[in-house]
């Protein structure tokens, strides 16, 4: 063969080299971006930057995170403009959940996590009292919401300290605001407590967290897995067995039902990314698992994608139920 002849082939295949390449290189760009749903709570964004990093690594995807609270990010998830939501809080949401779901708008994968909890809290030394840090009980007998009528001095409100303060969730929630908002009228303890928004998840748990490392008072809602409830020792106020007949009522005068958290979807990445929807499928943790996420988390200072990185290299035989065979190397090469 001629040099020339030699030299044209060579140039021949560096071309279709790089034409393959080009094409693989388009196939990735084309791919669709995923969409994850972003709140203002810890546990959703870890399992947004879990799933996103096992997407983006170990299936070649983009994926973005959109911040949308409440009844706006069900919107998305309905039109669209949100692909996935890693925690949809049937009992929470129902309303919402059944619309969405009713219409094919929106599909039901699976649960991420069960039977979490979430209710109304005091700290557990005001009824046992904690004598390592010299603390005496000043209420043994609050158990229910019966009871808080009896105690309301003791978590006076300081702008208006005629009544007791109830720390509720931002009002951003709107519908679990509006819940504890309703409960504390059918309970008829408004004439004895003010609903306090907290504004944000943060001022929430500050609250908490300020008035339990000074042995003070503290009563509002909460829920769990939170590393904050991981770490302080906190006791549920008893209410009425949940009735669900009270919450289609909405005068919810009973307690919150454990939940089922639930991973969702809009319903054309069914069709569109059946991959996607098949891993998001196997995706299941627990409520120890998350709190143990978020407590790593807290304690190392670091991030939700830092605390998803440290599942993912802690705990693989967890996660490689959820993905191929031939998608663990490239996501373990990544981390």
């Amino acid at each position: 063969m001629k040099f020339v002849e030699k030299k044209w082939l060579v140039v021949t295949v560096v071309i279709l080299v790089c034409y393959l390449i080009s094409i693989d290189a388009w196939a990735a760009d084309a791919k669709k971006t995923i969409v994850f749903n972003d709140r203002s709570w810890d546990s959703i964004q870890v399992h947004n930057r879990i799933a996103g990093f096992i997407l983006e690594h170990g299936y070649g995807y983009r994926v973005d995170y959109m911040f949308a609270d409440s009844m706006a990010s069900l919107t998305g998830l309905g039109k669209g403009d949100i692909d996935v939501l890693m925690e949809m809080w049937v009992q929470t949401n129902i309303a919402g959940y059944k619309k969405l779901t009713e219409s094919g708008k929106m599909v039901d994968l699976g649960p991420n996590f069960t039977n979490a909890p979430s209710g109304w809290y005091i700290p557990t030394y005001m009824v046992k009292g904690d004598p390592k840090r010299g603390i005496k009980p000043v209420a043994p007998d609050l158990k229910t919401v019966e009871d808080l009528p009896r105690y309301w001095e003791l978590f006076k409100d300081p702008e208006s300290p005629n009544k007791g303060r109830f720390y509720n969730n931002p009002s951003s929630w709107a519908l679990t605001y509006e819940i504890n908002e309703t409960k504390i009228h059918t309970y008829g303890l408004d004439q004895y407590y003010n609903v306090f928004d907290s504004g944000s998840e943060m001022a929430l748990v500050t609250s908490m967290v300020s008035a339990y490392e000074n042995g003070k008072p503290w009563l509002g809602y909460f829920w769990e897995p939170t590393w904050v409830m991981g770490t302080l020792d906190m006791t549920m106020i008893g209410e009425p067995a949940y009735d669900p007949k009270r919450w289609v009522k909405k005068d919810y005068g009973c307690a919150w039902a454990a939940d089922n958290v639930v991973i969702c979807v809009n319903s054309k990445l069914v069709e569109t990314n059946p991959d996607v929807v098949s891993f998001l499928k196997r995706y299941e943790t627990s409520v120890p698992l998350t709190s143990s996420i978020l407590a790593y988390m807290k304690d190392s200072g670091g991030k939700p994608e830092d605390a998803a990185i440290w599942f993912l290299r802690e705990y693989p035989d967890a996660w490689h139920k959820w993905v191929p065979d031939n998608t663990i190397k490239r996501i373990e090469d990544a981390l």
